[in-house]
C-alpha cells in the first residue's frame, strides 16, 4: 500500500522509515555512485531531509520499504534552487502549485509494481494538494519510467551526454496517466483514495500542505 507521511511522522513507522533511509544508501551511494552522505547506520540522509518534507511510500507486505519519493513545496528551500541553478539559467523555480520531487527510490526487494506506485501517488498529491506541476532533476534512468506510465516531463535544460545527461523539467498527472498506472498496480482509484485519505485520517478535509 502506499502511505503518505511527513518527515515529522516518520517515528511512527520505525520499520518504513529505516529501511527507506538505508535503501537510499544502497542505491544512490552504492548502487550509483552518487557523491551523498551515509551515516554510521547505513543510512542515506541529507540537509532537506530535516525540513519536514512529505514521503511517498510505498509499503511492502511485512512493513518495509519498497519504494519511496521525497516532495518539499517550491516556496521554501529546494534541490534544484539551490544545487542545479545552472540548469535554469539561473532562473528559480518557485510557486506554491509546484512542488519539488527528489529521491526517487526502488527497493531491491520490490516487485515491478513500485515505480507505479509512486507514479500514482505523484498523481494523488497532484489531484489532493490542487497542484499544478512537480518540479525535479531527472536522469535517463527516470526517462524510461516517465514514458512508461505517460509522464514524460516539459525540459526546462539539461547537460551532459548519454548515461551522464542530466535534465531538470517540470511534470503534470495527466489524465491518459491514471489509467495505465492503476492497471500496473491491479487496483481502482477508489483504493488509491482510500490509501491517501488513511494516512491524512480525513474523508473530505483537505490536509494542510508540509513547511520548509
Amino acid at each position: 500500500m502506499l502511505r503518505y507521511v511527513y518527515g515529522t511522522d516518520l517515528n511512527k513507522f520505525p520499520k518504513l522509515s529505516d529501511t527507506m533511509f538505508r535503501d537510499r544508501a544502497e542505491q544512490f551511494s552504492r548502487r550509483l555512485g552518487w557523491e551523498v552522505s551515509v551515516n554510521e547506520n547505513g543510512e542515506e540522509r541529507d540537509q532537506y531531509d530535516v525540513l519536514n518534507p512529505l514521503y511517498v511510500i510505498w509499503e511492502l507486505e511485512d512493513g518495509s520499504h519498497g519504494g519511496s519519493m521525497r516532495f518539499l513545496p517550491t516556496t521554501g528551500r529546494t534541490m534544484v534552487n539551490e544545487h542545479f541553478s545552472n540548469l535554469t539559467d539561473g532562473v528559480k523555480i518557485e510557486s506554491p502549485f509546484i512542488w519539488e520531487c527528489t529521491r526517487f527510490c526502488i527497493s531491491p526487494r520490490a516487485d515491478r509494481r513500485a515505480a507505479a506506485a509512486l507514479v500514482l501517488g505523484g498523481g494523488e498529491l497532484m489531484d489532493n494538494f490542487r497542484l499544478s506541476h512537480f518540479c525535479g532533476v531527472f536522469d535517463p534512468r527516470m526517462e524510461r519510467i516517465y514514458r512508461l506510465y505517460h509522464v514524460n516531463p516539459d525540459v526546462i535544460g539539461s547537460a551532459g551526454e548519454g548515461k551522464d545527461r542530466i535534465g531538470v523539467g517540470l511534470w503534470e498527472m495527466k489524465p491518459e496517466a491514471w489509467a495505465p498506472t492503476l492497471k500496473r498496480l491491479g487496483i481502482d482509484r477508489e483504493t488509491s483514495r482510500a490509501w491517501f485519505n488513511r494516512s491524512f485520517n480525513r474523508q473530505s478535509a483537505m490536509p494542510l500542505a508540509a513547511t520548509a
